[in-house]
């Protein structure tokens, strides 16, 4: 998965469709990722000694990375994510539209 934590990117598809946000949680094992302030849903909640009043608590829902498009900080523009090798031998993530790096993930082979 090319997707971090932290990364801003860009809602492609469903009802949040052309919202930006920053992504907060990576499930790998489900390919799904949380992002800030998108596919909001309502958890109703009793009340208890905790939550007093009770009622409707307002969360973030995991959507899947399939619908979200890293947003490239040079160009500013949602796109596509590639991989390629360094100079040094680091793997790095570049934006597929200006070929900008957008960060190492790999440390260089040996």
């Amino acid at each position: 998965m090319r997707i971090r934590k932290d990364d801003t990117v860009e809602v492609i598809a469903g009802a949040d469709k052309g919202t930006r946000g920053r992504v907060i949680r990576v499930d790998r094992g489900s390919d799904r990722v949380v992002v800030e302030g998108v596919n909001r849903v309502y958890k109703h909640v009793r009340r208890s000694r905790k939550t007093p009043k009770g009622g409707k608590l307002s969360k973030e829902a995991p959507l899947s990375v399939s619908n979200v498009l890293l947003v490239c900080t040079s160009c500013g523009k949602a796109t596509r994510i590639g991989v390629r090798f360094a100079a040094d031998g680091s793997k790095e993530r570049f934006c597929k539209k200006c070929g900008a790096s957008t960060g190492v993930i790999g440390v260089p082979a040996k």
